[in-house]
């Protein structure tokens, strides 16, 4: 009966030289190729008796890597599935929240909005990014925001929150009592804003 020691160098070796002979066979490219220039060497292995046996040792463990491979595969593909819905389920929360959400600047310039925020300001969504939310606000209301963010920026970290009463106007004239919830942007520079109506939320002005 052979040394293992010895039956363990040889397998290496056979294993060196399919390596070998695989990796410098420039004829073919691509999987095709490798897999028709694998075939190739474990025919030549099998063909021998003195390497019959180590070739369907070698052939079963690329069995065993190709399966593990497609299992790998078929994790990844379940893993990216979920993150997709999560992703979809998280977009479809956000934009459908019972309250306005933005994301501004220290400028107060628009950078984010979802489909509440933009029925409070009264434009479409995507003509909002790059404006500034002051143009939305009653007379005092930019100063109360920024007072706002003031107190944000005091606070201790992302966690920090603060509130405050403002008034709205819409493009239509449309005014809307709300109340006003910032946090820090956990992405660093911006900042979160809430705006939730409040009970006696809106009220027509005359022009």
């Amino acid at each position: 009966m052979p040394h293992p020691t010895i039956e363990s160098d040889r397998q290496q070796t056979l294993r060196t030289q399919a390596e070998s002979r695989l990796t410098g066979h420039s004829a073919p490219t691509g999987r095709q190729a490798t897999a028709s220039a694998a075939l190739g060497v474990l025919h030549q292995l099998a063909s021998s008796p003195a390497t019959a046996a180590d070739a369907l040792a070698l052939l079963h463990e690329l069995q065993v890597h190709q399966v593990e491979v497609e299992l790998q595969n078929e994790e990844l593909h379940r893993n990216r599935t979920e993150l997709e819905a999560d992703l979809l389920r998280l977009t479809q929360c956000h934009d459908h929240a019972p309250v306005g959400c933005f994301t501004i600047d220290r400028g107060l310039v628009l950078c984010e909005v979802n489909r509440t925020g933009a029925r409070l300001l009264g434009v479409e969504r995507e003509a909002l990014p790059g404006h500034s939310l002051e143009a939305f606000l009653a007379p005092q209301g930019a100063e109360t925001l920024r007072a706002l963010l003031a107190q944000v920026d005091a606070g201790q970290g992302v966690d920090a929150r603060a509130a405050s009463p403002l008034e709205l106007v819409a493009r239509d004239g449309q005014r809307h009592r709300v109340e006003a919830s910032a946090a820090a942007d956990p992405a660093g520079g911006r900042y979160l804003l809430a705006l939730s109506s409040s009970r006696d939320h809106s009220l027509r002005t005359t022009p």
